[in-house]
């Protein structure tokens, strides 16, 4: 990868509260329903509670492992049958004995192709999300382009994708490596609706995500000489509202390639934030909160316990 231009620091700005709306409005239709069923038809059936959970309980082994509990299928989207991005891998699960699940688009950093992320999509397919690793317009696109072309990637999913009947058009993510994650934020900044973001060791010059309102994971590395966390990541989260699920994830003695290879540490905290959030699964708390040690984490800060 190219080395990027210098950085330029932003002063922090204090976050700005959640705003009053709540995210998930199901929680009220559900709690009614959950009355109404129990008056009517006695116990109520397994995932009441929440609609969303996909797959069995899950353990350390379960999120650490290569494969999920779904078997997924891929399809190649080719640039030229889309616009606003250069086409895609897409995973999904084959089955949707469960329903519909929720998708996450990721982009690859500066000079890359989608296939520096590649290894992120039969992964996260396999613990129940739809994944498109996609491709950018040009290898030279900066992060905010990148930002774009992640939503557009989303819009094209639950929009005419060939399996936009397997997608909840509701609980999207974004993720995304160096400039990709870059990327990241500006698509979380964009568009609040957003269930999910997940910057992998981003790089950007904007240093002030105030105004961010989407749950953030910030993953950098410690041995990052292309987007240091000093400069990076750590700026990124000190910046987003203290109101905001958010955590960092400093990976120990990683340099700034670490997500473009198979990495357990990255693979199962990112599972846990897209279970988390992407489907309120607060089965997965367990993983984050309280806030996950061990040798191959160097820091880790967060916001819990999570709303």
């Amino acid at each position: 990868m190219s080395i990027y231009p210098g950085v330029l620091s932003a002063p922090r700005v204090p976050g700005r509260s959640r705003p009053a709306a709540p995210r998930r409005p199901w929680r009220v239709v559900a709690a009614l329903a959950t009355t109404l069923a129990l008056a009517v038809a006695g116990p109520t059936p397994a995932h009441a509670d929440n609609p969303y959970e996909r797959g069995p309980d899950p353990t350390v082994a379960s999120i650490e492992a290569t494969t999920g509990p779904f078997a997924t299928a891929q399809l190649t989207v080719a640039r030229s049958a889309v616009t606003g991005f250069g086409g895609a891998i897409v995973w999904y699960p084959t089955s949707t004995a469960e329903g519909t699940f929720g998708a996450i688009a990721i982009a690859p950093g500066f000079t890359n192709t989608q296939s520096a992320v590649a290894w992120l999509g039969p992964r996260l397919a396999s613990q129940g999300f739809v994944v498109a690793t996609i491709d950018t317009l040009s290898v030279y696109d900066q992060p905010a382009s990148r930002g774009t072309q992640l939503l557009a990637a989303l819009d094209y999913l639950v929009g005419t994708s060939a399996v936009r009947s397997r997608i909840d058009r509701n609980r999207l993510a974004v993720m995304g490596y160096s400039m990709g994650g870059g990327g990241t934020l500006a698509a979380a900044n964009t568009r609040p609706s957003l269930q999910a973001a997940i910057p992998l060791t981003g790089w950007h010059t904007t240093k002030n995500w105030s105004g961010v309102r989407v749950p953030t994971l910030v993953v950098g590395a410690e041995n990052d000489t292309t987007a240091p966390v000093a400069s990076h990541s750590e700026p990124f989260y000190t910046s987003l509202p203290a109101s905001l699920d958010k955590a960092y994830l400093e990976l120990n003695a990683a340099t700034h390639s670490a997500p473009t290879s198979p990495n357990v540490t990255i693979a199962k905290y990112s599972i846990s934030w897209l279970k988390r959030f992407v489907d309120d699964d607060t089965r997965y708390e367990q993983f984050l909160c309280p806030a996950p040690r061990g040798s191959a984490i160097e820091e880790y800060r967060d916001t819990c316990p999570h709303s």
